[in-house]
Parts: C-alpha cells; sequence; structure tokens
C-alpha cells in the first residue's frame, strides 16, 4: 500500500478533485457549552440529545456543507461584516448519498474517542491559563468536562454520528482500555490530552486513524474521586525542553495550523494513517473526504 493517499484520490482508482470553498458565512463554535454528561449514561445518546433542535431557536442557511446546516441567527459576532455564529448544527440532507461514507449497516466496527480531556484542559481556568503565566500550578488541575469546545471538535462529532460511528470518550478508555479491542478502527480526534494508559492502548490498536494534527501531545493523570485531570508531563512542562509528553516519534503538531487542508493527504505510519490538516472547517463539506475515512484500513 502505497504510503500517502492524497484526499481527492479514490484509495483504489479514481481520480476525483475535491473543491472545498469556504462558507458564505463562516462558522465558529461556542466559546462555552453547559455539562449535561455523566458517566453512567450513554455518550452516543448524549451527542444526539446535545445536538438537536429540540432546544428551539435554529434557523437553516445554505452553505457549503453536504449537510442540512441550522444556526441560531441572534449568536454571532460581525467580522469584516461577515456573520461568524457561535454553533451550527447539522442534519442529513434527504437530497445526498451518504451511502460511500455511512458505517450504518458496515459489518465492521469503528469507533471514534471524543476528546473529553482536551476539552477539559481547555476550559477557562485551566492549563492555557497557566501557560499563560496568569496562574500558578493549580490550573494544571481542573475539573473534567464533555464540552463542545471548538477544541473537541464539535463539526467532526456531528458528522461522523450522522454518518453511524459509534462513539467512547477518553474517560471510557482509560478505565478500560480494552474497550478498543472490540473495534476495526478506531478513530482519533484532537485528543491532546490523554493518559499513559489511553496512550498505549491507541498506539497498541492495528488500526488506528489520526484525523487530527496535535493529539497523543501530553500525558495528564485522572482521579476519578475527585473528577479532576492534572498534567503530568508535555506542552514545555515540567520544563521548557518537553514538547511531546511520550517522546512519541509520530508527533505532528506542527502540522495542527494548517487549517485550510488546500494539499490534505493521508500519509502512513506504524499503526495506522495521520491527516497532514486539521480538518475541523471542512469535514462537513466533503463527501469523497468522508468515503476515504470509512476506507482506510
Amino acid at each position: 500500500m502505497n504510503r500517502y493517499v492524497p484526499v481527492g484520490v479514490g484509495i483504489v482508482a479514481a481520480i476525483i478533485a475535491i473543491t472545498l470553498a469556504l462558507q458564505n458565512a463562516p462558522i465558529q463554535e461556542p466559546e462555552n457549552i453547559p455539562q449535561r454528561y455523566s458517566y453512567d449514561a450513554d455518550f452516543n445518546d448524549y451527542v444526539g440529545e446535545y445536538f438537536s433542535k429540540s432546544s428551539g431557536g435554529w434557523t437553516f442557511v445554505n452553505s457549503t456543507s453536504i449537510f442540512n446546516t441550522y444556526v441560531k441567527e441572534d449568536e454571532h459576532v460581525l467580522v469584516d461584516g461577515k456573520k461568524h455564529y457561535n454553533q451550527i448544527l447539522l442534519e442529513l440532507d434527504p437530497k445526498i448519498n451518504y451511502e460511500g461514507a455511512s458505517v450504518k449497516n458496515e459489518p465492521k466496527k469503528s469507533v471514534v474517542i471524543f476528546p473529553t480531556f482536551t476539552a477539559s484542559a481547555y476550559t477557562e481556568p485551566g492549563f492555557y491559563t497557566y501557560y499563560r503565566n496568569e496562574c500558578g500550578s493549580e490550573c494544571l488541575t481542573t475539573q473534567i468536562r464533555h464540552d463542545f469546545l471548538p477544541q473537541a471538535n464539535p463539526n467532526a462529532v456531528q458528522t461522523l454520528y450522522l454518518l453511524g460511528y459509534s462513539f467512547v470518550t477518553d474517560v471510557d478508555v482509560d478505565k478500560d482500555p480494552s474497550i478498543l479491542s472490540n473495534y476495526d478502527k478506531v478513530i482519533v480526534l484532537h485528543n491532546e490530552y490523554v493518559t499513559k494508559r489511553e496512550f498505549d492502548a491507541i498506539t497498541k490498536h492495528p488500526s488506528v486513524i489520526y484525523l487530527y494534527p496535535n493529539a497523543l501531545y501530553a500525558e495528564v493523570e485522572a482521579n476519578y474521586d475527585k473528577n479532576t485531570i492534572t498534567l503530568v508531563r508535555g506542552h514545555n512542562y515540567p520544563s521548557a525542553e518537553i514538547r511531546n509528553g511520550f517522546d512519541w516519534e509520530f508527533d505532528n503538531s506542527v502540522l495542527e495550523y494548517n487549517v485550510d487542508c488546500k494539499d490534505m493527504e493521508f500519509y502512513r505510519i506504524n499503526n495506522g494513517w495521520m491527516l497532514n490538516c486539521y480538518p475541523e472547517n471542512i469535514i462537513h463539506k466533503s463527501l469523497n473526504f468522508l468515503k476515504i475515512i470509512k476506507q482506510l484500513e
């Protein structure tokens, strides 16, 4: 198998150009979302409940997404005269045939790991308050939250959920690393902060799609009695020269700032595939990209 798979090329033969047009009205996700998930609930049910129009106030907008897109018109900011919405909601478009991208009736089982620990690390005050020298090491312990912050990839979560992918969280994998052995393929999002137990489980699985750069970047320790995570190593901590907390040879964090994904491609590593850009803004816009995610093994 070729080490590189351009996303504009079908894995077997056909060459398909991907046009990734920008939204007429660019979209941003919310800065903070209330915590509603508990460990005894099914995270898949939580995703379905959270991303639904039941809360009301959603308005359909035309967009370049391959899904029907809804926004709350009164929740936006203006940047250069253009609306940037705080949150989007995606639904399947009955006019689109998702068969080549959907895994709903597939015999092979795939799972997505929701980046709970990363969402927790990015809350304020938290890790990034410490990185900005605005508080002491007490900010390196923070409450575990399942918020759909921008760093927790809400566009990817909605897209993959609508296509039938199952979800587990960082917490699920840390508590029971063997859970990943139930799946033929594991998809990692922006899981920047993980425990050593979770890192080992992911890197030992034979078929992993690292869909976002900067995954598996820093080690945290979870305390479930206190519902907290604490930074252990990585992200220039506990000393400035430490970057990847696991000294992982496949760290690709340098690519996380490539958000346009104009020349995106997957490349091979020892236990799967990595994408060379950060696809949050385009993942719900390209059916061919989603088909390739399904086909990669």
